[in-house]
C-alpha cells in the first residue's frame, strides 16, 4: 500500500523523500512499479483518494471514524481500521490538543448554586439544559475572550459573544444571544463553572427574569462542565489553533464561520449519531411529528 501511495503522490513530492519518510526502499518501490497493480491495491488507491478529498471537505479536521461514516455514506464498504491505516499512509494524522491558559484561579464565588446537573448530559429534549462556559483566543491585539451557550439535547451552540474582555456583559450575551433565538417556553437549566461572570448579582437578575434555573459546577471541577470544555478543545484544535489573528475582529469573524457554517450546520457528532447538531434536532423532530 505504501508503494501505491507513492505512486499517487509522485508527481507532486519527491519519490526518494517519500521513501525515506515511508521507510520503503526506492529499488524495492522500481521493482513494484514494473509489476500491474493488484486489484485489492487499485481499490485502495482509490479509497485514498477519497478519504482525502473528504477530509479535505471537513477542513482538514475529521479523524478516522467520521472519515469512514463519510465513505459508507457515499455507498463504500469499508471498516474502521481500514480507513484508519489508509489514512495514517497519508499523512491525516489526529491533532494536537490545546492546553488551558496559565493564570490564577481563586476568590470566593458572590452566589453559588448546586451542582443539579449532575454530569447529565443526554437530554430527551431541546432547550431543557443549556451549558455555557468562557474561554480565550489569541491574537495580535491581545487576548479576546469568547463565551458560548450550548443545548445539551443537540450540541448545538445557540448562544455566542466575543469580547476584549472577560466580563459578565461577555456572559450575559451570549445567553442572550441563546434566549433571543431558541425563545424556550419552558423552565431551562443554565449549568456553568463558579467564575465571577456566573455568580454575581446582574448574573442571577437576568436568569430570574428569563425563566432560567442555575447550575454550577463544583469548585475547580472542569469534568462537570464536560460538554462545553470538549467544545473548546475541539474548536481550538480543528480551528483557532491553526490561524494567526491579527486582529480582533478577524478572530470574531472566523468563529462565526466555524460556529455557524460549520459546526452547527455540518459537523457530524459522535453523540448524534453521526449527525450535526442541526441535523439531529431536524430529524428528531420529524421523528416525533410522525409518532403523533
Amino acid at each position: 500500500m505504501r508503494y501505491a501511495f507513492i505512486e499517487t503522490q509522485r508527481f507532486e513530492f519527491s519519490v526518494r523523500a517519500m521513501c525515506r519518510m515511508l521507510m520503503v526502499h526506492f529499488s524495492g518501490l522500481a521493482a513494484w512499479l514494473k509489476e500491474p497493480l493488484s486489484q485489492r491495491a487499485r481499490e485502495e488507491v482509490r479509497q485514498t483518494e477519497m478519504i482525502q478529498q473528504a477530509w479535505a471537505d471537513s477542513g482538514k479536521v475529521y479523524g478516522y471514524r467520521k472519515l469512514t461514516d463519510d465513505l459508507r455514506d457515499a455507498g463504500e464498504t469499508c471498516s474502521e481500521n481500514r480507513v484508519a491505516r489508509l489514512a495514517s499512509i497519508a499523512g491525516i494524522a489526529a491533532q494536537i490538543g490545546y492546553k488551558r491558559r496559565p493564570g490564577r484561579y481563586g476568590g470566593k464565588p458572590a452566589v453559588v448554586a448546586d451542582t443539579t446537573l449532575d454530569r447529565q448530559f443526554e437530554v430527551d429534549a431541546p432547550d431543557r439544559v443549556w451549558v455555557t462556559d468562557i474561554t480565550y483566543i489569541r491574537t495580535h491585539e491581545g487576548w479576546s475572550y469568547l463565551a458560548v451557550v450550548i443545548d445539551l439535547f443537540s450540541r448545538r451552540v445557540v448562544g455566542w459573544s466575543m469580547q476584549s474582555r472577560m466580563t459578565t456583559e461577555l456572559a450575559l450575551q451570549a445567553l442572550l444571544a441563546a434566549v433571543w433565538r431558541r425563545k424556550p417556553k419552558q423552565k431551562v437549566m443554565i449549568h456553568s463553572d463558579q467564575g465571577s461572570q456566573f455568580t454575581g448579582g446582574e448574573w442571577q437578575s437576568f436568569l430570574g427574569k428569563h425563566n432560567l434555573v442555575a447550575s454550577m459546577s463544583r469548585r475547580g471541577n472542569y469534568h462537570d462542565n464536560a460538554v462545553a470544555e470538549s467544545f473548546f478543545q475541539l474548536s481550538k484544535r480543528e480551528r483557532i489553533r491553526r490561524r494567526t489573528y491579527l486582529t480582533r475582529d478577524a478572530a470574531r469573524h472566523d468563529v462565526f464561520d466555524d460556529i455557524e457554517m460549520f459546526y452547527n450546520p455540518t459537523r457530524k457528532h459522535i453523540n448524534n449519531g453521526m449527525l450535526s447538531p442541526v441535523d439531529y434536532q431536524i430529524k428528531q423532530r420529524e421523528m416525533n411529528e410522525a409518532s403523533v
